[in-house]
């Protein structure tokens, strides 16, 4: 997700820097074993998942491994990012979707399946730069989430046509107000990780001396106005809270606490919004798709969003100077806190790879999808034990062509 205080610097060149981004990787390739020759299967501990050039970049040049040491092409990736990267003992790798669902769908989709390596025992540690609800978080934040929700899987009316009762123009899929749970329900809305896994993730990143801006530290200060946005307001720090997925790049109050509302909503009131990003739905229901048929473990994900821009204006600034000409200062911080934060939970798995990551961290919550689909009792949705008035269908509409039927309804 490219930061709203960078979006009118980088709208023009966002395709060239991109394009270029991918050439020195492509210069590498020389370097690397030649596909046909490869006499096994890479099995790492660790596989890094980035979204684009910024983020790929932060792993680059760093003292503790080389990423770049083999570089290998996978069928199916993104035409930017179309090698896996891993360090020569294979501990460690990195793939890059490449931006929005789709991309990243596609992407570990063909990741998971491919014959060159072996996931099975694989912690797969997204790690990104997001959007973040000041009433949580600051710029420079990093997050880990415990819940992932598709915020915008829902019906949409025009902001100018919406009925006079209607708090937002966006309403929960087969419902008839913005307040009444999903009555069609998709699967891919919410997804819960590991949390006992989460929790150590937090305590290793928590080590961290993490970056900061003079241009963060003073556009932050113009929240503290608001009484709500005092986290806004304060230095970054590690912070457990969820992310909201959405490939709509949305900004300003209304849009930000109605979709705070459906992550509050469709998670039975568990999950606490936090950071917006374009991808890690899609990412999970592809590794989930993998857990199914025994080719990855859901058990081993960890989702760490890094802070660049407010997904809000503060008081009095406009919803346009916040989104297209503010200088927010919290890219730079955000991309930097990705390696910062994120190479003490790398570190941290490796160091404590025989004592207790080689073995997993059985997770104490539940781990999956809505459907429940790898077993266990999802603690949100229509089935969920917090749930004691479960979703019934009042209608029909959009549970034929358009929708996934769940439970028979």
């Amino acid at each position: 997700m490219i930061p709203v205080n960078a979006a009118s610097v980088l709208l023009a060149s966002a395709v060239l820097l991109e394009l270029a981004a991918a050439s020195p990787v492509a210069s590498l390739e020389s370097n690397a074993q030649p596909l046909e020759k490869r006499d096994y299967v890479i099995s790492p501990k660790i596989m890094i998942v980035d979204m684009f050039s910024f983020e790929q970049d932060a792993w680059y040049g760093i003292p503790e491994f080389d990423l770049l040491a083999q570089n290998i092409t996978v069928p199916g990736l993104s035409p930017l990012y179309p090698d896996v990267h891993c360090t020569l003992s294979n501990d460690i790798c990195q793939v890059v979707t490449g931006e929005s669902e789709i991309n990243a769908a596609s992407t570990m989709s063909a990741l998971v399946h491919s014959p060159l390596f072996n996931l099975t025992h694989t912690y797969f540690f997204i790690a990104g730069i997001a959007g973040v609800n000041p009433e949580v978080a600051t710029l420079g934040s990093v997050t880990f989430a415990k819940y992932a929700v598709q915020v915008a899987l829902q019906y949409e009316f025009d902001a100018r046509e919406i009925p006079a009762n209607f708090s937002t123009g966006y309403v929960p899929q087969g419902s008839t107000s913005p307040s009444e749970y999903p009555q069609s329900i998709y699967g891919t809305e919410v997804f819960e990780v590991n949390d006992a896994l989460r929790q150590l993730a937090i305590g290793f990143a928590q080590t961290a001396t993490l970056n900061d801006s003079t241009a963060a530290m003073a556009y932050r200060a113009n929240y503290a106005i608001t009484a709500a946005y005092k986290a806004g307001s304060e230095g970054p720090s590690v912070v457990g809270c969820d992310v909201a997925t959405s490939d709509v790049y949305y900004s300003g109050a209304l849009l930000s606490e109605a979709f705070g509302n459906y992550t509050s909503l469709v998670t039975n009131g568990s999950a606490v919004y936090c950071t917006t990003a374009q991808e890690d739905n899609a990412t999970l229901e592809a590794l989930l798709r993998g857990a199914l048929t025994n080719l990855t473990d859901f058990s081993r994900i960890i989702v760490m969003r890094t802070a660049s821009d407010f997904d809000r204006p503060y008081a009095g600034e406009a919803d346009t100077v916040n989104l297209f000409y503010a200088d927010q200062g919290g890219f730079d911080p955000a991309v930097a806190n990705i390696y910062l934060a994120g190479i003490k939970v790398v570190e941290g798995i490796l160091a404590g790879w025989e004592s207790t990551f080689e073995v997993g961290v059985p997770p104490k919550n539940y781990i999956g999808d809505i459907f429940g689909s790898l077993g266990g009792t999802p603690d949100f949705g229509p089935g969920s034990v917090f749930n004691n008035n479960p979703v019934t269908s009042k209608r029909k509409r959009g549970l034929g062509k358009r929708a996934a039927v769940m439970g028979g309804w």
